[in-house]
């Protein structure tokens, strides 16, 4: 308990400091909310405005692009003012961009169905600078919690932090598309009613960065200084200072950048097995890959198109609500199994529980129930089941990552962990409006077999990722 108070009211020998507990829930909620704006809700969006399929898997696909390439501008963000101003500055950048966003959206009513992408342009390239500024954000943001926290207080607030994120992904996947579903029935007006649901994300994001001037606590520690593990800010080895004794210049810490830069691809590359490690990340989740574009759309399309004809509202409560809570509880489950476990004996169960629920939306578009009970549990099984086989690999991208530029490497992963959603996702949709929906979810049971295929091959240490409290207890 005293541990504790010491938390809550900051550190005492800190004069003035300000408590984790101001700013850790903000912050994570701020970083999880973007992303769920770009990725998911512009889905549900430009499909009630009208847009096709095919064009918005394509071109919100390519929304994941910053995620992918994020590893190549980290560093700058080091060298380039503080954690703290880029923090502040991308959420700032972002309000402007939702509300930008909200006065950009066309009025398709009088356009054939679908609505051509090219209406849709000037939205798509603010989400485009929205998508920058979230993934920017989350690497201050990350790199900001280890500055201002010591190892005692990270190790505390990390349940927090993952909690804030979770509930971002909750308010943002449910209650914005609740609220905008409400609005489009008592408006009447669809454009209308995502123009007032961005313009809340923009005042709410608003508050979140005014707050944060006020609240997010000035470390000593927060300097753009070069770090010595792979990527700057990597918070090991920081090197203000040269061989020589003198502290970096400009070109140094350039030349300081390009060679750590070098060193981490080619030290990751050079890694064994390190393809047969790449085409695991590419290919562990393809089916939810081509799925999670698809998912809302069908939910959303009429049943004389092949859909289940949900509201926008009821769609924040399927899948925005219960699927994510669904997907916590499997994570959860799935962390607990891998602890007990280890990853080797964890694999192919969660290989098998991340590949066979995808076959319940083959059975939701062959049926296609009216009964809400059934579309939620089919939708709250198949999320289970992602959220438990994403534990194994969420597990081996740090196994593999193990070593000396392990934080580095890392950050190496998850790119291709984004690139695994982005690809397959960018013609998810062309394929279903090729194939309906039945074919398209036939096509996504048969990449089932990509998965069981690439978790066939991998080889991981039979200890690797167990809890040994019994060693634990020895070492203390």
């Amino acid at each position: 308990m005293d541990r504790i108070r010491h938390i809550c009211r900051g550190n005492d020998t800190g004069q003035g400091r300000i408590s984790p507990w101001l700013w850790v829930p903000t912050l994570y909620f701020a970083e999880g909310i973007p992303y769920f704006i770009v990725n998911v809700i512009s889905v549900i969006m430009f499909k009630k405005l009208g847009m096709g399929n095919g064009d918005i898997a394509m071109y919100t696909g390519l929304l994941y692009l910053p995620w992918v390439i994020k590893p190549l501008w980290s560093p700058f963000v080091d060298i380039i003012r503080t954690k703290r101003w880029w923090v502040v500055t991308m959420q700032a950048v972002m309000t402007v961009a939702f509300a930008v966003a909200a006065f950009s959206l066309p009025d398709p009513a009088a356009i054939s169905d679908p609505v051509p992408v090219s209406l849709f342009s000037v939205t798509l390239v603010i989400f485009w600078i929205t998508a920058f500024a979230s993934a920017t954000h989350d690497i201050a943001a990350d790199g900001f919690y280890m500055l201002a926290l010591d190892h005692g207080e990270q190790s505390f607030f990390v349940g927090i932090r993952s909690t804030f994120y979770r509930l971002s992904s909750v308010f943002g996947q449910g209650v914005l598309v609740v609220v905008a579903g409400l609005l489009e029935m008592k408006l009447g007006n669809i454009p209308l009613a995502w123009t007032v649901t961005l313009l809340v994300c923009a005042v709410l994001f608003g508050a979140i960065t005014f707050y944060h001037i006020f609240f997010l606590p000035r470390p000593a520690s927060d300097v753009h200084v070069v770090a010595g593990d792979g990527f700057p800010g990597s918070g090991q080895n920081v090197q203000p200072y040269n061989d020589s004794g003198k502290e970096f210049s400009a070109a140094d810490r350039a030349r300081e950048i390009v060679r750590e830069f070098g060193q981490t691809f080619v030290t990751f590359f050079r890694k064994k097995k390190v393809w047969l490690a790449i085409v695991f990340m590419l290919l562990y989740r393809l089916p939810e890959a081509f799925l999670v574009k698809m998912l809302n759309p069908f939910l959303l399309d009429p049943v004389e198109k092949g859909g289940l004809g949900l509201a926008t509202e009821t769609v924040g409560i399927v899948y925005g609500t219960v699927g994510v809570i669904a997907l916590t509880l499997g994570g959860i489950v799935g962390g607990m199994a891998a602890s007990r476990w280890g990853l080797k004996k964890s694999m192919w169960p969660m290989a098998l529980s991340l590949a066979l629920p995808c076959l319940v939306f083959l059975y939701l578009a062959a049926a296609q129930p009216s009964n809400l009970w059934v579309i939620n549990f089919c939708v709250a099984f198949d999320q289970f089941g992602y959220g438990f086989g994403f534990t194994a690999y969420m597990l081996y991208m740090m196994y593999f990552s193990e070593g000396e530029f392990k934080t580095s490497h890392y950050s190496l992963c998850t790119a291709f962990m984004a690139m695994s959603m982005m690809l397959p996702g960018m013609v998810a949709g062309y394929l279903q409006e090729w194939l309906g929906y039945v074919g398209f979810f036939w096509m996504v049971a048969v990449c089932c077999l990509a998965t069981i295929g690439v978790t066939l091959l991998v080889k991981v240490d039979p200890e690797y990722g167990k809890s040994h409290p019994e060693r634990r207890r020895q070492a203390e």
